[in-house]
C-alpha cells in the first residue's frame, strides 16, 4: 500500500463524510498518497486505465457490500489490490477479511502487515457475489428490507404486500448433479473455499412463510424452520422464465435454467485477520 484511490458510497450505511475525512487523515499520517476519490454511484468508478496511469496500487472501498461487489467485478483484471473497509450495514466481506475491527485499525494493520489474497465468489452468467446470492420468490423481500433501512414506512407497507404476494408464486428447483430438490421459496448461496454453501427454504404453510419474512427483515433467515443445507461445486436452478435473484443485495433476473457455480477472484483483497 503506497498510492491509493478511495471509493465511498455515502448512502451505504456508515460511510459518512466525517468518517471519510478521518480515514483520509490516517492515510496522511502513515505517509500514504491519495491519488483520487470517488463517491459512488454519483460518480462513475474509475477505469483500470485511470488507476494505472495514476500509479495506484490499492483501491480502498469504504462502502457497503453492493458497492464493493461493483468495484471487485470491474477491477478483476487489474493487477492491483483492494482494501475493503466496513462502510455499509452488513459488511459481510469486510468481516471475513478483518473480523470486527473498525476502519481505522484496519488501515493501520493493513499498511503494516496486511496479506493480499484472492476471494471466492458465486457466479451465474455475468453476475457475481462475494458475499451471498438469494434466489427465488422470497428475494422480493429485499425491497421491504431497504425500506426499513431508510425508515421509509409507507414504502415498507407497499413492499411487504408485494413481497407477500410474490412469496406464494411458483418456487425454484435445485439440481446439484445427483438429485433434484424443490420447490423452494428461497435459496441462500454463499461462497466457501471453492464450494457453494446452500441453504434452501421450502414454505409449508402460512406460519413458515411468516417466519421467513420476519427472519429476513430482522436477521438471518437461515434461523427459520424447514431449511435444507446443500454443499456443491455448482448447481442448476430452474423455475419461471425469469428467476428473481439478489447478488450481494443487488436485484437481477436470471433466465431459467440458471447455472450457478463457484469461482475465485483474480483481484487480491488485503486481509488483516491473520495479521492482527
Amino acid at each position: 500500500m503506497r498510492r491509493l484511490w478511495l471509493i465511498t458510497n455515502p448512502s451505504s450505511g456508515s460511510a459518512s463524510p466525517e468518517k471519510c475525512a478521518a480515514i483520509e487523515a490516517i492515510f496522511e499520517e502513515r505517509g500514504l498518497q491519495l491519488a483520487g476519490r470517488t463517491n459512488f454511484p454519483e460518480d462513475d468508478l474509475p477505469d483500470v486505465e485511470e488507476l494505472v496511469s495514476g500509479n495506484v496500487d490499492t483501491v480502498v472501498l469504504f462502502a457497503g457490500d453492493g458497492t464493493v461487489n461493483a468495484a471487485a467485478c470491474k477491477y478483476d483484471k487489474w493487477h492491483g489490490q483492494a482494501l475493503v473497509l466496513p462502510g455499509g450495514t452488513m459488511n459481510i466481506l469486510a468481516k471475513r477479511l478483518h473480523g470486527d475491527a473498525d476502519p481505522h485499525d484496519i488501515v493501520h494493520i493493513a499498511h503494516e502487515k496486511g496479506a493480499p489474497r484472492p476471494m471466492p465468489f458465486v457466479e451465474s452468467g455475468p453476475h457475481r457475489a462475494f458475499c451471498s446470492v438469494i434466489i427465488g420468490p422470497a428475494a422480493a423481500w429485499a425491497q421491504a428490507r431497504e425500506a426499513v433501512r431508510y425508515r421509509a414506512f409507507k414504502r415498507f407497507r407497499r413492499a411487504v404486500r408485494v413481497a407477500w404476494a410474490r412469496t406464494w408464486h411458483r418456487g425454484v428447483c435445485l439440481f446439484d448433479g445427483t438429485k433434484e430438490r424443490g420447490a423452494y421459496k428461497a435459496l441462500l448461496i454463499s461462497p466457501e473455499d471453492g464450494w457453494l454453501k446452500i441453504s434452501a427454504f421450502s414454505a409449508r404453510g402460512f406460519m413458515d412463510t411468516a417466519k421467513l419474512g420476519w427472519e429476513w427483515l430482522t436477521g438471518n433467515w437461515q434461523d427459520a424452520p424447514v431449511v435444507d443445507n446443500v454443499r456443491s461445486a455448482h448447481v442448476t436452478v430452474t423455475g419461471p422464465r425469469a428467476i428473481h435473484a439478489l447478488f450481494d443485495g443487488e436485484e437481477v433476473m436470471l433466465k431459467s435454467p440458471a447455472l450457478v457455480s463457484s469461482g475465485v477472484s483474480n483481484l487480491s483483497f488485503i486481509a488483516t485477520v491473520d495479521a492482527a
